[in-house]
């Protein structure tokens, strides 16, 4: 069995055929879903589709894009929703520099206000890192020192740097599809490099298509496509893959594992 680490199932181009597009991934050996929020506005419709369906979890948070549109979020209101019994991770938040969405403080501020929520609950944190590597690893050495805090770098594009400073303070590291595409070498480095048990796989649909679903939307069937490479370049068969990133999941997001 699989597990899509990462998706968005009330994004356009999945929520119009939510039933088909479980359904397909379910028929591809995929057997639970996290469903990301990534604003405030969108956590009700989010944890709504884990109502509908055993197999799917919700997160609760703000993305780093979203940080300009949510000043007044705080950490109750985010310890509040993940109260919710199938609420099993706080995200995805962290910082990203490369568009400039958020002014850096306030992504800073809101990241901060998660984390504190991630304590409080006893959550871990779905992070979202772009183009602010040293910040992130600052901010989260700093936050893991103090205690209670643990999570995911998810969709990891980074360096091998990056990589690192995540394993040293117990994160795990979650490949999309882009380790697939042709340009990936140095993520394919890193990704040989992770510890067996550090390892998650996703798909971030309806983004990132992996080979050979290029110019397609991405759903979360194709996280099979995914671990299938990952596997071969780690130089293991697709099920030990599985079978590893799916007690990675629930070691992890073990709210999850106490409701299975």
């Amino acid at each position: 069995m699989l597990i899509d680490s990462h998706c968005h199932l009330n994004y356009p181009g999945l929520v119009e055929d939510e039933g088909g597009v479980l359904g397909r991934a379910r028929s591809r050996g995929v057997g639970g879903f996290l469903n990301i929020s990534t604003r405030q506005s969108e956590w009700k419709d989010v944890v709504a589709a884990t109502e509908r369906h055993s197999d799917v979890w919700a997160s609760i948070g703000v993305h780093p894009h979203e940080a300009d549109n949510h000043p007044d979020l705080g950490t109750a209101a985010l310890v509040e929703a993940a109260a919710h019994p199938k609420v099993v991770a706080i995200g995805e938040c962290g910082l990203d520099y490369f568009y400039g969405k958020s002014d850096r403080d306030s992504q800073k501020a809101r990241f901060r206000a998660q984390i504190a929520a991630a304590r409080e609950t006893g959550l871990p944190l779905i992070i979202h890192t772009r183009d602010a590597e040293e910040d992130t690893a600052e901010i989260l050495s700093e936050e893991v020192a103090k205690g209670g805090v643990r999570g995911v770098l998810h969709c990891f594009t980074g360096t091998q740097w990056l990589a690192d400073k995540g394993l040293e303070i117990g994160f795990f590291i979650s490949l999309s599809g882009i380790v697939t595409f042709k340009n990936a070498k140095d993520l394919q480095e890193v990704a040989k490099s992770i510890p067996e048990d550090r390892l998650l796989v996703e798909t971030d649909s309806p983004f990132l298509a992996p080979v050979p679903n290029r110019g397609k939307t991405c759903e979360p069937a194709f996280v099979a496509d995914t671990a299938s490479f990952v596997a071969g370049l780690r130089g293991e068969t697709p099920d030990a893959l599985a079978d590893t990133t799916t007690a990675n999941f629930f070691r992890l997001f073990d709210k999850a594992a106490a409701r299975t």
